[in-house]
Parts: structure tokens; sequence; C-alpha cells
């Protein structure tokens, strides 16, 4: 067989040694490590707190529009960057569940095929060589992705307990500031479940303003929220539309991860430039799911009643990880619970890493979560699990105090 195909990979994704390394990526040890305590447990049950997309299908109504709507010969063609029944209702979503008004269908909102493509095709509308993107870490790795391969930098925004998973802009040095185009935040936040207050966006507001920065706020999880804590948009802060846009995506506000519908919204010109990029990308998502989409977004509703069922589970998790002797608090949105990970169990393993202490989960109790360590030693779990009832849910919450019921925890 040639090789010569082996010599012209792109330096960008490893160049001649693309696919031939040996080392095995954080979600990739999880995978194998599942399949490996499957098949040495056959009777025991995984539980897996490690998905990141919601458990429940999208509503039967949605289901049924889409239906409706795929039946229809004018919904064939492509949609290109939307179609205005999709951006209408997009507009007044903003409104009715962030009251953000006056925002135009027309030039400030646009639609994406998911969020993900909007995170990683924005900086080719600005990042040239040399150029600078902030992002909070931990965080969504796509959204750095691009920066670096159009030759950027990214410049990382660690995000620390002490200061409630919120990034200290003042921290960042002038000369950061003055390459610096882009800043990345993403709240309510994944993978902390922190969430932000309007005086922090105001000063993000005026960060952006004072360094010219276009701010991307992935808000992916805006209206997932509980506990009195009202969806807070950060186009909802005067001069936000001067300054960015936001990413809203249906998939985990209407369990419609796999229909990979999403939209941004704010300054004009932010969003024709990724109007442009997009149109050199795609040609825009299937009109039956966009139609659909828009039936969604009429109906918050629903979003209400799946922030519920998050908000219950996390009441459970965070009391039967509290009894194993874990300092974890709930939070107040998304459905992630970020906890710091023990440095090991009395008498037994010693836990050097997150990633040490979750393998050890997976391996040793059957029970799956995501390990974080950028900024200190982090497990994310997730309230995704599959339940089908809420006494599902509670037995689900005494077999992890069960199975961890029989060490004693130790940290640093």
């Amino acid at each position: 067989m040639d090789s010569y195909i082996q010599e012209m990979f792109a330096e960008r994704i490893g160049g001649n040694q693309f696919g031939q390394g040996t080392v095995l990526y954080k979600f990739e040890k999880i995978k194998r490590a599942k399949r490996e305590a499957m098949a040495e447990h056959p009777g025991v049950d995984l539980i897996d707190m490690g998905v990141g997309e919601p458990d429940w299908m999208a509503d039967y109504r949605i289901v049924r529009k889409l239906t409706d709507e795929a039946k229809k010969w004018e919904n064939r063609d492509y949609a290109d960057n939307g179609i205005a029944a999709f951006k209408t209702a997009a507009a007044a979503y903003m409104e009715a569940v962030y009251g953000v008004a006056e925002l135009d269908p027309e030039t400030e909102i646009v639609h994406s095929i998911g969020s993900k493509p909007a995170l990683a095709m924005l900086p080719q509308a600005f990042i040239n060589p040399g150029d600078v993107t902030l992002m909070t870490v931990p965080g969504y790795p796509v959204t750095g992705t691009m920066t670096k391969w159009l030759g950027g930098e990214v410049f990382p925004l660690p995000l620390r307990e002490e200061n409630a998973f919120l990034p200290d802009l003042s921290k960042i040095p002038a000369d950061i500031r003055r390459r610096a185009k882009l800043l990345y935040i993403n709240y309510p936040n994944n993978p902390t479940g922190a969430v932000a207050t309007a005086d922090f966006f105001a000063k993000v507001v005026a960060f952006a303003r004072a360094n010219q920065i276009v701010v991307i706020q992935d808000c992916a999880y805006g209206a997932l929220t509980f506990d009195g804590h009202a969806p807070l948009s950060f186009l909802s802060v005067p001069g936000a539309k001067d300054v960015g846009v936001e990413i809203h995506s249906l998939s985990k506000a209407f369990n419609m991860t796999g229909w990979r519908l999403g939209f941004l919204a704010g300054n004009d010109k932010v969003i024709k430039a990724f109007g442009a990029v997009k149109d050199n990308n795609d040609s825009g998502q299937f009109k039956a799911i966009q139609l659909a989409g828009a039936y969604a977004l009429a109906h918050p509703e629903m979003t209400e009643q799946t922030a519920k069922k998050y908000s219950r589970r996390h009441d459970l998790l965070v009391s039967a990880l509290t009894g194993l002797g874990f300092r974890v608090q709930k939070p107040k949105a998304s459905f992630y619970l970020y906890v710091q990970a023990p440095s090991g169990v009395k008498g037994g393993a010693v836990f050097e890493s997150a990633e040490d202490f979750s393998q050890w989960l997976i391996r040793e109790k059957l029970i799956s979560t995501v390990p974080w360590d950028d900024v200190g030693r982090y497990v994310r779990f997730s309230v995704t699990f599959i339940a089908e009832t809420n006494e599902d849910e509670i037995r689900i919450m005494e077999e992890i105090r069960a199975r961890l019921g029989d060490v004693v925890f130790e940290w640093k």
C-alpha cells in the first residue's frame, strides 16, 4: 500500500505522526475502562454518570412537528443561513425567557447546526496568525482548537472554586490583552455547573470594550436553572450587544441533542461575519428540523420540566455524596455536579490525579464520571443517568451508597 498519504497530513492534526501516537486521551480511556469493567463484572450494572447529554427524548409534540414538516415539498431544499420562522421564534424566545427584547431576527440572529460548529467556526472570522483567544478552563476543548489551527494562540483563564468558578480578568497580562481578539465564556458552566451574575457580565462588557475584544458566551445550559435562580442572558446586560454574541442550543434545553440545532444572537457585525463563514462550511440545517425547533422555542415550559428533573436528581446525588464524605454543593443550573476528587482510600488506593480516581471508580465500583485535572483535581458527575421513574433515581443513589460505603476517602 502506498505510504505517501501519511506524509501529507497537515501539521495542525499532527503531520506525518497523525494516527501514530499511543497516548490515550481522557474520553478514550473512559470508554476502554468501561468496556473492561463490564467484561470483568458481567452481573453488575454500570452506573454511567459521565454522559454529557440528556437522557430524555424530545417532547412528542416536537417530534410530531418534525414528521409533519418533513413531508412537505417546500422543506426539501437547502436552508443556507436559516429560515425566517426559526429566527423569529428565536427572537421571541430570547424575550420570553431572558427578557432580551428588540433583537432583529434578520440581522442579529442566525441559526447553526448545533452550538459546537458555531464555537469552532467563529475564529475563522477573526483569528489571524499571532492573535489570541481567551478561554476559560476547564472547558470544552473545541473552543480553542480552531484558533490554534489558524495559527493563533489560546490563553487559558482558570476557573477556581474560591472565585465561584468565574475567571479573574484582571490577571490577564497586558501583552495578551493587546493581542486578544476573542473571549469565550460559558455560563451556566460545563463542567463546574457555576452560574454567572449580572455584575460579572457587566465586568465582561467593560473589559471587552476597554480591550477591543469580541465576547462569545456559550449559553447551552442557560435555561436549565432551579432553586429560584432565573435564566440569565449575557445580552440582558447593557452594552453586551455592542461587544459580542451569545450561542444557544436546543440540545440541552429541549432534549434535542442529535437534532443539531442552535442559534447565535447579538452583535450584527459578528452575526454577519459568522454567516459568511458558515456559507463556506455548510448549507444549513434541514428546514423541517428548524420548524420543529421553532415550535420548541415557543414552548419553554418543556425546559422547565426538564430542569425540575435535574434539580431533583441533584438533591439526591448531593445527599448521597455528602454522606460518603465528599464536600459538595448543589449547583444552581445545568446537569453537572463538579466534585473535588479525594487523594486516596484509607488503607488502600492512592490517587495522584482526578483521572486516577475516575478510573478507580469505573474499574472497582462500576461508576463512570469524567475527570478534570486542569485546575485542581475534580470529577464531573452528570445527572443525566438513565432512570425511568423517581423510584429508579432513588434506587441508583442507594446503589452508589452501597458500592462506596465500604471505603473511607482521604483528602489532602
